[in-house]
């Protein structure tokens, strides 16, 4: 699933007519990107909800591009707005399977490689999520995450360190479900709610690995973090 639902309010005016996922990185679409590295993994069945702007987004990629089959979730013209990262992924459940991966729209991280051996990793341990963390960029020094010796990610730091959530993520379909999820698979009644309670959640119950990626990677929030990757 690629998340490309916001707003993009950080990078007004550039996305008061186009929604963030289609400003361009070194010539493509910012979306195309996970796409493509996405497919290059053999994951081409993908999963896109939009809602600021999605009509652009679908008219853009369509129903299938470079070998992967695109299916819209329209927040917007379902429910008038964006359902939130966990909103979104339950809204989207029936059209993912029993483990996905999840990553946004919006950012970048050009040599990431989204791969079946990770997923077989992830299979294999029986966790709800495993998370890829980032050294902290300068907009975010405190981190979101610890990561413990261990490999699962906790709330509280080690060694006096956390890392940064990536947004790239492998998730079970349970940790959108009961207990920690209360909103019925497919959120038909348009709930929003953010994602970050669901992991913490989890956390506390020991559910949830992690590793620490260090390739290139941005999150690409505001115009001038744009203005900088096109320049290098």
């Amino acid at each position: 699933m690629i998340l490309a639902a916001g707003r993009g309010e950080r990078m007004r005016p550039l996305t008061d007519r186009t929604p963030k996922p289609l400003l361009e990185v070194h010539g493509k679409p910012l979306m195309q990107w996970p796409l493509e590295a996405l497919a290059a993994g053999g994951f081409t069945d993908v999963v896109v909800n939009t809602a600021w702007l999605g009509e652009q987004i679908e008219a853009r990629f369509g129903a299938r591009h470079g070998g992967s089959t695109l299916h819209y979730s329209h927040e917007g013209r379902d429910f008038g707005g964006a359902l939130e990262t966990a909103g979104g992924i339950v809204r989207a459940l029936p059209a993912l399977g029993e483990v996905f991966w999840v990553v946004a729209g919006d950012v970048f991280a050009p040599d990431f490689e989204f791969t079946q051996a990770a997923v077989d990793r992830f299979l294999a341990g029986g966790l709800l999520a495993h998370l890829w963390l980032v050294p902290n960029p300068a907009h975010n020094p405190k981190g979101d995450f610890g990561l413990d010796p261990a490999g699962r990610a906790t709330l509280q730091d080690h060694a006096g360190i956390r890392h940064t959530f990536s947004t790239i993520g492998l998730y079970r379909a349970a940790l959108f479900a009961p207990p920690l999820c209360g909103i019925a698979t497919g959120n038909p009644g348009g709930i929003k709610a953010p994602l970050a309670p669901l992991l913490r959640a989890a956390m506390e119950k020991a559910q949830v690995s992690a590793e620490l990626y260090l390739g290139p990677w941005t999150d690409v929030g505001t115009a001038e973090r744009l203005t900088a990757l096109n320049a290098g």
